[in-house]
């Protein structure tokens, strides 16, 4: 997926297809945010048992014409050994939490960090929905990030933390927009063969 030679020629065009695996807890809401992006509306949706996937294209922005195709793995701890096949050869991964579960934090940085270090998702950027913003309990991007450890991932690893309500769709689309850049981002800069910097 992702990778291929037509659609690495085509850095920053409008017809660009990316291929994103969108992981994260069980109850996280990532069917939730698929659906959103996909018919900018709230449905009810039950656990993920294997994946669902849809495609998501961009009208708007700097991302305007690219298509994602969006694969929302189940989270259930039984399921995340799948994550490492959908993560293959991905552009980008989306790493959906709960920012109201502080108890499963640990958890999620565990989750993350492991599949951050699998060999082919070196360098793959990595986008953070710090979700359910919209309750009281939520905690804010920068302590999630602090939770996360997102500062010990590899170098290589470009990453964002975006908070967002995927029930009203509060910064999904720019949250996509972020990943578009990332992607965009890493890819020119291994056109180049320069470093890669940390942060978004």
């Amino acid at each position: 997926m992702g990778q291929g030679g037509s659609i690495f020629d085509g850095i920053g065009g409008s017809a660009m297809q990316l291929h994103v695996a969108m992981l994260g807890l069980d109850a996280a809401g990532k069917t939730t945010v698929l659906y959103r992006l996909k018919f900018d509306q709230y449905i009810n949706t039950v656990p993920t048992i294997g994946f669902n996937c849809e495609r998501i294209r961009m009208t708007t922005g700097k991302a305007k014409g690219t298509s994602f195709t969006i694969w929302d793995v189940g989270g259930q701890d039984k399921l995340r050994p799948l994550w490492q096949a959908y993560t293959r050869c991905t552009d980008g991964i989306v790493f959906v939490v709960d920012s109201c579960d502080v108890e499963r934090f640990e958890e999620v940085k565990m989750e993350l960090h492991k599949t951050a270090r699998f060999p082919e998702n070196s360098g793959v950027p990595i986008l953070v929905l710090a979700n359910k913003q919209d309750l009281p309990e939520a905690r804010e991007t920068s302590e999630i990030e602090k939770l996360l450890a997102l500062h010990e991932l590899s170098p290589n690893h470009l990453y964002h933390v975006q908070p967002t309500c995927a029930i009203i769709g509060d910064g999904l689309d720019e949250a996509l927009e972020v990943l578009y850049e990332m992607i965009v981002k890493r890819r020119k800069l291994a056109k180049s063969g320069k470093g890669k910097p940390r942060k978004s």
